[in-house]
């Protein structure tokens, strides 16, 4: 990897937290997945096929099992610029050292960083050292598989709510993230 450099506004005093930052796509198209059911049943699960969609912009640390995120209608450089300023302004006392792919929001010219926050890019097509993979795939597979939405807003609820549970859960984060610190 690079060598780190903080800008000459940051506070060198501040201790280092590392972060690696995804973002996640979820909408109404179902995606059917095996389920339990007793031997004498045919298992019956709904289906939809509607293109919409809402984005979810998280960012955990293996270090201290903080997670961190916000919920879009869109996934651009300009709402990423929000997410940023956003994480950076909710650890004000740390210096983020984020780790994220190379996503083209992630490396636009007009990327506006916080002078508490410094981006580290993972190789091409490499997901599998990022653990925020993880979260969307317990993400999906708890709350998201065999079920029918009726509107982005309901899919908005149930974003906000296994988020949630995962932001109050320091020890599930860092489960989650096992191996993954610097």
């Amino acid at each position: 990897m690079a060598s780190i450099k903080w800008d000459v506004k940051s506070d060198c005093s501040k201790p280092v937290v590392v972060f690696f930052e995804d973002e996640g796509r979820f909408g109404r198209i179902s995606k059917e997945m095996r389920c339990w059911v007793r031997k004498d049943m045919v298992p019956s699960v709904p289906r939809q096929m509607v293109r919409e969609y809402i984005y979810a912009y998280s960012a955990l640390s293996a270090q201290t099992g903080d997670c961190f995120s916000m919920i879009s209608p869109y996934c651009n450089t300009e709402c990423m610029n929000i997410f940023l300023h956003q994480l950076a302004d909710h650890y004000k006392d740390y210096r983020i050292v984020l780790v994220l792919d190379k996503a083209g929001w992630h490396i636009s010219r007009t990327i506006d960083l916080p002078p508490n926050l410094l981006l580290m890019h993972l190789p091409p097509y490499s997901p599998e050292l990022n653990p925020v993979e993880i979260l969307w795939r317990e993400v999906r597979k708890k709350e998201f598989h065999n079920e029918v939405f009726d509107s982005l807003n309901d899919v908005e609820k149930v974003l906000v709510k296994i988020l949630g549970t995962y932001h109050k859960d320091p020890e599930a984060i860092k489960q989650l993230a096992k191996g993954y610190s610097f």
